[in-house]
């Protein structure tokens, strides 16, 4: 790899990785569109994978002890829509071209911030929950096969129930992790997957566990609408740059 491709790597996956310390998310919304750019979709997918994995098994590690929560009673079907429908992304991933996805992924992405503008108070009832989790999870599932990035619709769906912070991060890395360790038996299949993408995954790890403390500290500093807003502006110049084709 290049000295420039390892800069910007680095400082994509850097700032991810602050934005995951604070918020408890947001490492491949933030990191998977600067990777894409600069060195196409199927190998930002397949850099993400194992930081995906490791990352998000330290959370729900971390915060177990939400695990018998009876507000998380719609997660096992949520997940199981998930498996299934990483099998139809990844199907995406490898059939379709590749402007297509990335077109896609900068729609959602805008869509996602739309979302968020415009209903920021809006709460899911738990039995509506239950009766939505299969589809909410098929959709996600089938973002992460076949972009990378499953926030738009998991993260939404989540969200939207006004969970606590423990049982919210709680919640999104079980469904991150589960997403990823899937994924990643699904790209070796698709022949996705290269060796050299899953060792640079495993270097990748250095600077996101280096810098996410710091997201940890900055999350004491400002507040969190203000702190969301401007990832949200970041989210946003980048969706227009994949829309446009910049």
């Amino acid at each position: 790899m290049e000295p420039q491709s390892i800069v910007i790597m680095t400082l994509a996956l850097t700032a991810g990785a602050v934005v995951k310390g604070a918020t408890g998310m947001g490492l491949p919304l933030v990191a998977l569109p600067v990777l894409t750019a600069a060195f196409g979709l199927q190998h930002a997918v397949g850099l993400m994978t194992i930081p995906l994995i490791v990352t998000n098994a330290w959370q729900v590690w971390r915060f177990r002890a939400e695990a018998g929560s009876p507000r998380l009673s719609f997660m096992p079907l949520f997940l199981v829509g998930g498996v299934v429908g990483i099998g139809v992304g990844t199907w995406a991933l490898t059939n379709l071209p590749e402007r297509v996805l990335v077109l896609t992924l900068g729609l959602l992405l805008l869509a996602y911030i739309a979302l968020r503008l415009a209903t920021p108070h809006w709460s899911l009832g738990l039995p509506l929950a239950r009766r939505l989790g299969p589809l909410a999870g098929l959709g996600g599932g089938t973002l992460q096969g076949a972009t990378g990035i499953s926030a738009p619709v998991g993260v939404t769906f989540i969200h939207s129930m006004n969970l606590d912070r423990d049982a919210h991060v709680f919640t999104v890395s079980t469904m991150f992790l589960t997403f990823a360790v899937v994924q990643l038996p699904a790209l070796w299949a698709a022949g996705v997957m290269r060796p050299e993408w899953m060792l640079q995954g495993v270097l990748a790890l250095a600077p996101i566990l280096a810098f996410m403390p710091v997201g940890h500290w900055i999350s004491g500093k400002l507040s969190r609408k203000a702190f969301d807003r401007m990832i949200l502006v970041f989210l946003g110049l980048i969706g227009l740059k994949m829309v446009l084709g910049l």
